[in-house]
């Protein structure tokens, strides 16, 4: 039965946690999937402490693992800019 709340609005992750055996690549797929179609007004972050909440109980679950990771790297900024930020003379 899927499970719809708006930190999830297709219930992959909610399905993420019911498959049997999944592997992290498949969970990153999985994740890929629920970023895209995360609505415009959703934080990502907080969406994804939401569901670390709500499904994370098992920290070793590869599911639990990809969004921590997705967290972690949307905390983590990144150097912006390349040869459009340069001056030009």
């Amino acid at each position: 039965m899927k499970k719809s709340i708006p930190d999830d609005p297709k219930g992959l992750i909610f399905e993420a946690y019911q498959i049997g055996g999944i592997t992290k690549s498949e969970c990153r797929t999985i994740f890929l999937d629920w970023a895209l179609s995360l609505g415009a007004d959703r934080e990502t972050p907080t969406a994804l402490r939401a569901l670390l909440a709500m499904y994370g109980g098992d920290p070793a679950h590869p599911m639990s693992e990809v969004l921590t990771e997705g967290l972690h790297s949307i905390a983590t900024p990144r150097r912006r800019g390349g040869w459009r930020s340069r001056k030009r003379d």
